[in-house]
C-alpha cells in the first residue's frame, strides 16, 4: 500500500502543533528537573565529546532515557539553541546583578572577561549552529536583545565614572568581544584579545596609569 503524501504531512504538522502547544504549557517539577538536567549533561557531553556527540551519550550522562531528550528537544539543532539561550540568560541576569556594585569600571571588565570566556567555550555550538542554518541573533532574538541593554547599562556607568571612553558604543564592545573569542585561537589567547580590548576602551586617566 502506497502512503499518502498528503496526510503524512498531516501527521508531521499536528505533530509540530502539539509540540508548540506542549511548550506554552508550564512545565511539571519533575519535567522542568529533566530538562535542566539534561541541558546540563548536554553542556558536559558536547565540551568532552565534541558536538558530534550522539544524543545517547547527553541521555546516558543525563540519566534518563533517549525519549525524554527528544520530548524537551525535538532535534540537536534545538538542543544547541537552548544551550546557548540558556548561557546568554545567565549572563543577562549577571548584568542585572552588577548594575548596582560599585567600581563599574572594573565591573564592566569583568563582566566583558566573562563574556568571552563563554563566547570563547560554546565556539563548537555556534558553529553547529551556524552550519544548520541557524542565526544566533534571530533565533535567541529576545535573549541577545536583553543582554545589550545590559551591557549598555554597565557602560554608560562606567562611562559616568571616567572608567571607559565617551565614544564606546555598546554594539562595538560585543563586536569586539565576540570577535576575538571566535577567532579559532586557544583560550589563553582569547583571554589576552579581550584584555587588549578592555584596555582599548579604557578612559584617559586609567588608559595612562
Amino acid at each position: 500500500m502506497i502512503a499518502d503524501p498528503g496526510s503524512e504531512n498531516v501527521a508531521q504538522a499536528d505533530t509540530r502543533a502539539n509540540g508548540a502547544a506542549a511548550a506554552l504549557r508550564p512545565l511539571r517539577a519533575d519535567a522542568a528537573k529533566n530538562r535542566e538536567r539534561i541541558l546540563e549533561a548536554a553542556e558536559a557531553t558536547f565540551t568532552a565529546e565534541g558536538v558530534s556527540a550522539p544524543i545517547d551519550a547527553v541521555a546516558q550522562r543525563a540519566g534518563v532515557g533517549v525519549g525524554t531528550v527528544y520530548r524537551h528537544f525535538p532535534t540537536k539543532e534545538a538542543l544547541f539553541e537552548a544551550i546557548v539561550t540558556t548561557r546568554l540568560d545567565e549572563l543577562c541576569k549577571t548584568t542585572r546583578e552588577l548594575a548596582e556594585g560599585e567600581a563599574p569600571g572594573e565591573v564592566l571588565f569583568s563582566f566583558l572577561r566573562e563574556f568571552g570566556r563563554q563566547a570563547s567555550a560554546k565556539q563548537d555550538l555556534f558553529d553547529a549552529m551556524d552550519a544548520a542554518g541557524l542565526d544566533i541573533k534571530s533565533t535567541c532574538a529576545a535573549s541577545v536583545d536583553e543582554l545589550t541593554r545590559g551591557i549598555d547599562l554597565l557602560l554608560e556607568r562606567a562611562k559616568a565614572a571616567g572608567a571607559v571612553r565617551e565614544d564606546v558604543a555598546t554594539g562595538e564592545v560585543m563586536a569586539l568581544i565576540v570577535g576575538a573569542c571566535h577567532s579559532k585561537q586557544d583560550d589563553l589567547v582569547c583571554q589576552r584579545m579581550v584584555e587588549i580590548v578592555c584596555d582599548g576602551i579604557r578612559g584617559p586617566t586609567l588608559a595612562t596609569r
